[in-house]
């Protein structure tokens, strides 16, 4: 993996994150986890290049990024879509990821990835607000949350962003 600046992107946002998915992975080497995410963004906020990342509250993920400084989200090649199917439907808490998938972990930034990402972005967490109901003005949105289980929406500075040539 070689470093890059966040401004030498060239991804289409919109398909890396709403087509090609995202693994988000949070934790250490003694214990993490992942889960394929689907929503989200990046953009410029508070004048550093941001992303904002939303975890529901009984994702096992959820844990991990409440009780780490530090994320990553990185995006893989097609030939992976097995493996983000599996990290979307089958919960760490019951499933060890990286043994069913065959994805390898990596553990040499603050948080783990794995090495058959294509693009990983290391996100430092800098504000995070719980969506609730009485903040959505569009009503066609209330469908998603049929639980009430409300997304945790985490604003993060990506502090390093690695490619796999």
């Amino acid at each position: 993996m070689r470093e890059i600046s966040a401004f030498e992107l060239n991804d289409n946002i919109f398909k890396t994150i709403g087509k090609d998915w995202t693994l988000v992975t949070a934790g250490t080497k003694e214990k993490y986890n992942t889960m394929t995410a689907s929503w989200g963004s990046v953009g410029i906020m508070w004048n550093k290049p941001t992303a904002f990342t939303f975890i529901r509250p009984q994702r096992y993920t959820y844990e991990f990024l409440e009780n780490n400084e530090y994320y990553t989200l990185s995006v893989y090649g097609e030939e992976y879509r097995k493996a983000l199917t599996l990290c979307g439907t089958k919960s760490g808490r019951d499933t060890d990821k990286a043994k069913e998938t065959g994805l390898t972990p990596v553990f040499d930034e603050k948080a783990p990835y794995f090495e058959q990402a294509r693009l990983v972005l290391v996100c430092r967490k800098m504000y995070a607000q719980d969506l609730n109901e009485e903040s959505i003005i569009d009503e066609s949105i209330k469908g998603n949350y049929k639980d009430n289980d409300y997304h945790r929406m985490y604003v993060s500075e990506i502090v390093k962003v690695l490619v796999n040539d």
